[in-house]
C-alpha cells in the first residue's frame, strides 16, 4: 500500500526522538523562531509539508538558466522516496544522514524519505566536511562531489551515499576505490524531484563475482516505475507518470544501452562543432580532470577555418605552459580535444547552490 504524504512513519525519528504530526510541527515552529539559519530553512519545509496543500514550492538551481520556482505534487515526492527506498534496499529503523541545504530539492528529499521510509535521520550543519565530528555508522547519506572530497577518510561510516549537483571526477573517482562505502553518481533535476537514476562509482561487481579495483558502471540505471527514449536530437526523454503528469524532454544527449539504462554524453546546448567533428564538453572536462585542479571549463569561440575552436576557460591565474604540457601528457585525450587556447577569469559565476553558470562566466571574458 502506497503511504499517503500526511502520514509520517511510525518509526520516523529525528535527531534520535520519535515524534508525530503535531509534536514535529512544533518542533519546526522552534526552529523557525530560535534554530541556526538552517535550520530555520528546515522548519519551513516541515511546515509546508504538514498542511493541507497538495503541493510545494521548489526553486530550480538555475544551474542552465533563471532560477525557476515550481509546484511539486507531495504524493510525486512521496513515490520518488519510494523508488529510492526501493532501489537502495533501505528499510524502517535504518538511519540516515542529512548534510545538504534544505532550500533546494536535493535536501527536501531527504527529510521526505525519512518521514515516508521511517529513517532515523541525523541532521547536521551543511558543510564541506560533513563527517568531521561524528562517528556513528549511517545505512544513508546524500552529498555533493565537494563533501565526498573532504569526507574520503570518513566514509567508512556510510554504508551507502548517493552524490549529485555536479560531476565527479575521475581523480575523485579513483580516492574512493579503497572505501567499503558504496558510492552513486545520481542523475535527475527538480522537474523529476531528484534523481531517477544511478550509476556505481566504487565497489562495481566483477564477472567473476566480488568486485573490481578502480572501476564505475558505464551507464546510469533507471529507478522503478521509470521508462526512458530519446527524441529527435538524441537527447533523453524521461517517461515517469508517478513523478511528472507529462514526459520531461532534456538537453542531456544520451546514449541508450538497454531500455533501462544510458550512457550521458552532454548537453546539446554544449556541443561544440570543430571542423565536423562533435565535441562533447563533459567528456574533455572528466579527462582534463587528470591534471587541472583548479576550477575550470572547456567551451568555445568562433574560428573562421573549423567554425569553431576549443578552449579551456581556468579560474584564477594558472601557469598555462605548464597546463599546455600536462593536457598533451594525458593519453586518453584524442588530439580534437586539446584546447587551441587557455584563458582564465579571475572567479566563475556559481548559482546559490554552487553550480557552475558558464555562459554568464564566458560573458566575463568579453
Amino acid at each position: 500500500m502506497i503511504p499517503h504524504f500526511n502520514k509520517i512513519h511510525n518509526r520516523f525519528k529525528l535527531n534520535g526522538e520519535h515524534y508525530n504530526q503535531d509534536v514535529l510541527k512544533e518542533v519546526a515552529a522552534d526552529y523557525i523562531k530560535e534554530g541556526e539559519p538552517y535550520q530555520k530553512v528546515i522548519g519551513d519545509f516541515l511546515l509546508d509539508w504538514l498542511n493541507n496543500k497538495d503541493d510545494i514550492k521548489v526553486t530550480t538551481s538555475g544551474s542552465t538558466g533563471s532560477p525557476k520556482l515550481l509546484a511539486l505534487k507531495k504524493q510525486s515526492m512521496v513515490h520518488s522516496a519510494l523508488a529510492t527506498g526501493d532501489y537502495f534496499g533501505l528499510a524502517p529503523g535504518d538511519t540516515a544522514l542529512h548534510c545538504l541545504p534544505t532550500g533546494f530539492i536535493a535536501g527536501k528529499m531527504m527529510l521526505v524519505r525519512a518521514l515516508i521510509l521511517g529513517l532515523e535521520l541525523d541532521i547536521v550543519e551543511p558543510s564541506a566536511q560533513p563527517l568531521a565530528f561524528t562517528s556513528k555508522p549511517y545505512d544513508f547519506c546524500a552529498m555533493v562531489p565537494l563533501q565526498l572530497q573532504q569526507s574520503i577518510t570518513q566514509l567508512n561510516y556510510i554504508k551507502t551515499l548517493i552524490v549529485g549537483g555536479a560531476l565527479v571526477t575521475q581523480k575523485l573517482q579513483n580516492q574512493i576505490q579503497d572505501t567499503s562505502c558504496h558510492v552513486y553518481a545520481t542523475y535527475g533535476m527538480t522537474e523529476t524531484v531528484t534523481h531517477i537514476a544511478v550509476k556505481k562509482l566504487n565497489n562495481v561487481p566483477s564477472l567473476r563475482g566480488g568486485t573490481t579495483k578502480q572501476s564505475v558502471e558505464e551507464a546510469f540505471k533507471i529507478l522503478p516505475n521509470i521508462s526512458i527514449e530519446t527524441d529527435e536530437r538524441d537527447c533523453l526523454v524521461i517517461n515517469a507518470p508517478r513523478l511528472t503528469e507529462h514526459p520531461v524532454v532534456t538537453n542531456d544527449i544520451v546514449e541508450l544501452t538497454s531500455k533501462n539504462s544510458f550512457k550521458l554524453l552532454g548537453r546539446v546546448d554544449n556541443v561544440i562543432n570543430s571542423g565536423g567533428v562533435k565535441l562533447f564538453p563533459e567528456q574533455i572536462e572528466e579527462k582534463l580532470a587528470q591534471v587541472i585542479e583548479t576550477p575550470f571549463f572547456v567551451a568555445s569561440k568562433k574560428n573562421d577555418s573549423l567554425g569553431e575552436s576549443l578552449i579551456l576557460v581556468v579560474e584564477g591565474l594558472p601557469n598555462t605552459d605548464h597546463l599546455k604540457t600536462a593536457i598533451k601528457g594525458i593519453k586518453n585525450l584524442d588530439k580534437y580535444e586539446i584546447p587551441k587556447e587557455i584563458l582564465s577569469v579571475p572567479q566563475f559565476v556559481t548559482t546559490a547552490s554552487g553550480k557552475l553558470q558558464r555562459k554568464l562566466t564566458l560573458e566575463l571574458l568579453q
